[in-house]
């Protein structure tokens, strides 16, 4: 999932990489990491977006919705949502810093 984050995933689609159902598919990630396989790709995304926004230059003409673009979140509005959630502060600002 990691090395795949940038692409549009499926659950079936994962768990068919893993040879696995679905079903089980997201037992063991509620048994073993305490979230479902949608949630962790979300945080793997969001973690990516983030490094991105980190090395980023706004002056070069990088932009938030672009990144969260890249990342598969194409609300901008609901990225920064969960960015702000997961890093206690908005996109821009981190792009800005």
């Amino acid at each position: 999932m990691d090395d795949h984050a940038d692409q549009p995933l499926t659950v079936a689609e994962i768990a068919a990489a893993a040879h696995v159902t679905v079903r089980a598919l997201q037992y063991a990630f509620r048994r073993h990491l305490g979230t479902t396989p949608l949630a962790y790709l979300r945080r793997t995304r969001l973690a990516h977006a983030h490094r991105d926004l980190q090395a980023a230059d706004p002056l070069g003409g990088a932009t938030v919705a672009d990144i969260a673009a890249r990342w598969g979140f194409a609300h901008p509005g609901r990225f920064a949502a969960l960015y702000r959630d997961a890093y206690g502060t908005s996109p821009s600002h981190t792009l800005h810093s």
